[in-house]
């Protein structure tokens, strides 16, 4: 089996938010992408029209996780990729600027947009990137860490300059969906009426306490 076929699961994770300043029009979560993929770790990089993604694998609870982390350079521009930028997600980072408030406000309109073409048990978490620029912050932290726990979001603080927490952000939303994933596998394993396939279930006989109790009675 060829190293980049290796893995235990695959798990695509989309990319949103406003695009950067400057004469790149890049989104905020391209240097994201970069920093995260730039290792000695299985790498693939692929350009469509306004779309680019990288992989990387990394273990989580001692299984080999290979992520798919979409991007799209102004993603504005292409409004007819939407329903199949989000189609397979089951994670996504959405990314503001703290040294920028305009684009924090935009998070909720992305997250509207999110909420209306992504999967509904997609995980979510809103990465305030840039935290190197402290000198320069418009976005209290406390104030971003509400909106997230009001709409069910996990949150954290990045800087792909310095890689501050970068590793930390992917590794937790990651786990987050392997968690979701293998719980969602067991309740599938447990239930009688819907056995995986190739699997046999034995189910015992419940007990009904109460008719035993019952015929015991004088």
């Amino acid at each position: 089996m060829s190293e980049g076929t290796n893995f235990d699961y695959l798990f695509k994770v989309v990319l949103i938010g406003d695009s950067g300043v400057g004469k790149s029009n890049r989104t905020l979560g391209a240097a994201l992408l970069s920093r995260f993929t730039r290792n000695e770790f299985n790498l693939e990089s692929k350009s469509t029209i306004g779309v680019e993604f990288a992989t990387r694998s990394l273990n989580v609870d001692g299984k080999n996780i290979k992520a798919q982390i979409w991007d799209t350079a102004g993603q504005e521009r292409y409004r007819a990729i939407t329903s199949a930028y989000y189609r397979g997600a089951v994670g996504a980072l959405l990314v503001y600027d703290i040294s920028k408030h305009a684009t924090y406000v935009n998070v909720t309109r992305w997250l509207k947009e999110l909420r209306d073409h992504a999967d509904s048990n997609i995980v979510i978490m809103l990465v305030g990137n840039k935290s190197d620029l402290k000198h320069l912050r418009a976005v209290p932290t406390d104030e971003a860490k509400s909106f997230a726990a009001e709409n069910g979001l996990s949150f954290i603080e990045t800087s792909a300059l310095d890689a501050s927490n970068v590793e930390g952000a992917f590794q937790t939303i990651l786990t987050d969906i392997y968690r979701i994933v293998s719980a969602k596998s067991l309740e599938q394993s447990a239930d009688p009426i819907k056995p995986p396939t190739g699997d046999s279930i034995t189910v015992q006989p419940s007990v009904d306490t109460s008719a035993t109790q019952k015929s015991n009675c004088c």
